[in-house]
């Protein structure tokens, strides 16, 4: 089974969820076990298929850390935090789950785009 360790334990995961938003961008970084990342890929994958399938979903990718770094970091869009409430509230139907090497950990947070004047857009 996977650990949810809360990234800012000051602004839950769960509340998160809950905001009026527009579009959002999940940032869930994972640790993993040394020698078990295919293994977790693979478990990722069937849940990142049940997600991509739900209404509001707009794209998601992964990124490993390099250097024999045991992180891995998914950054996933979505059209707003409702939408992903909505597709945490079917989990049971979702493949993965409890089935991930013992020992991996998972920090999911919500982020929305910031426009800075001169450098990103809004």
């Amino acid at each position: 089974m996977i650990e949810f360790v809360e990234a800012d334990e000051t602004t839950p995961y769960t509340q998160q969820l809950k905001e009026r938003t527009g579009q959002v961008v999940l940032v869930n970084t994972f640790t993993v076990p040394k020698g078990r990342t295919e293994e977790f890929l693979a478990l990722w994958r069937e849940d990142a298929a049940y997600f991509t399938r739900q209404p509001g979903f707009v794209s998601t990718q992964m990124h490993r850390g390099i250097a024999g770094s045991r992180i891995l970091v998914n950054v996933a869009v979505w059209q707003s935090a409702a939408h992903l409430a909505a597709a945490h509230d079917n989990l049971e139907v979702r493949p993965g789950g409890s089935g991930y090497p013992r020992g991996c950990t998972v920090s999911p947070h919500l982020y929305e785009k910031v426009a800075v004047d001169g450098i990103c857009g809004d």
